[in-house]
């Protein structure tokens, strides 16, 4: 240390020097730091989803579930397994040791599921994948007066394509049920065409579909062959020919059926000041910086609502306010400790030698961020651990101050 402040005192102009750079470097390393409400950790969980429409919950648990389990045992990396069995799907999530390599354990799961020799007629393929982290931004809901919820929902979509476009990738729509297509078969007109709900059921099935039919090469090109006839709304589906003879007569789905759009019976409704609501939920990943999605969020807002008077989007919970409140409450212990260091010391001892003091505190916190981004974000913890160190720097430097003087 001696040899260090003797080499500072015969050349003075390399300390304007490293002080110049370490406050260059450290804006930049904060402008590079990212924003979390907590401090970020990497994922260990692997989730498996199974879709068996039609099954009980007992049905998925000894076809598929019990199957999946038996394979994971012995893997290396897991630390825990656990599942949920309900009707027509089920949820396998597997927790990896703090210290294993998750995308390794990722390709061991899914080859163990791969190696479950039969799976039951009928269900859909598993899906495994890693369970990203998503931390909670920014939320609003969108209502206005008079307007149904399938006109909500709409709005929602376009503002969720917006929101994506502006780089935001973690969007989550609330406040409404799926919606289905009910095909209510009336048995009246069933028996007058001497039909039965099976017949209906199979007309339906086979010509509302999505697939492929294989290709057909020439010499000169090569032709795909597609069947594309999926309807997503009722009133495309009433059309569906049911039956028909070779004299021309044909029996459509409109004429024994009503094919309504309807919502599940599921009870998910949000409401805003007594009007019916959509929700958007923004969340952001370990790349993203939460502040910065949020503002980005009340931007859109702010331009949104002056573009419409019909519909009104209002922030229901902002996750980024607390920790802009940090940063307010950081900078202000910041700036009244750089005041009190120019003062008083600036009276007991000499005003040169309190600025220098008063500037050890900023060039501290800026050599912090020049190796912030490597190691960590700007969150309610660290901002607590910066509001401490702070007392602590004014402390020393009042006592180099002191020591300097004698």
């Amino acid at each position: 240390m001696k040899n260090l402040i003797s080499f500072f005192i015969k050349y003075p102009v390399s300390v304007n020097v490293l002080m110049a750079a370490v406050f260059i470097f450290g804006l930049g390393g904060l402008s590079r730091t990212k924003s979390s409400f907590f401090p970020l950790e990497d994922s260990k969980f692997i989730t498996i989803s199974v879709n068996y429409p039609g099954a009980s919950p007992s049905e998925i648990e000894e076809g598929v579930v019990l199957k999946i389990e038996d394979n994971l045992r012995g893997l290396v990396g897991i630390d825990r397994v656990t599942s949920v069995s309900r009707e027509n799907s089920a949820s396998i999530s597997v927790e990896t040791l703090i210290d294993a390599n998750i995308d390794r354990v990722l390709a061991d799961v899914k080859n163990a599921v791969d190696r479950v020799p039969s799976f039951p007629v009928g269900m859909e393929p598993p899906v495994v994948a890693k369970l990203e982290n998503a931390n909670d931004a920014i939320s609003f809901t969108i209502s206005g007066d008079g307007i149904p919820l399938k006109t909500l929902k709409e709005i929602a979509r376009g503002i969720e394509d917006d929101l994506r476009n502006m780089g935001i990738s973690q969007i989550e729509l609330k406040g409404f049920p799926a919606e289905e297509i009910e095909i209510a078969v009336r048995e009246n007109d069933l028996r007058g065409f001497n039909l039965t709900f099976e017949e209906v059921a199979r007309a339906v099935a086979a010509t509302n579909l999505l697939t492929t039919g294989g290709n057909i090469k020439t010499s000169a090109e090569e032709f795909l062959i597609r069947a594309n006839n999926r309807s997503y709304f009722g009133d495309e589906l009433e059309f569906i020919v049911v039956r028909s003879d070779p004299s021309g007569n044909t029996v459509r789905l409109r004429d024994v059926a009503d094919v309504r759009d309807k919502w599940s019976e599921s009870p998910d409704r949000l409401y805003y000041n007594g009007k019916p609501a959509v929700q958007i939920a923004v969340k952001t990943t370990n790349n993203e910086s939460l502040t910065e999605a949020a503002e980005n969020v009340r931007q859109y807002m702010t331009k949104y609502n002056q573009q419409y008077d019909n519909v009104h989007l209002d922030i229901s919970r902002n996750e980024s306010k607390v920790l802009e409140d940090r940063i307010d409450l950081l900078l202000e212990n910041g700036g009244l400790g750089v005041l009190l260091v120019l003062i008083l010391l600036s009276l007991f001892l000499k005003p040169s030698i309190a600025l220098w003091v008063a500037v050890g505190l900023p060039f501290s916190m800026f050599g912090l961020f020049i190796f912030a981004p490597n190691f960590m974000t700007i969150n309610v913890i660290s901002l607590f651990g910066m509001i401490l160190v702070i007392g602590i720097l004014v402390d020393d430097g009042i006592v180099i101050g002191e020591n300097i003087y004698a």
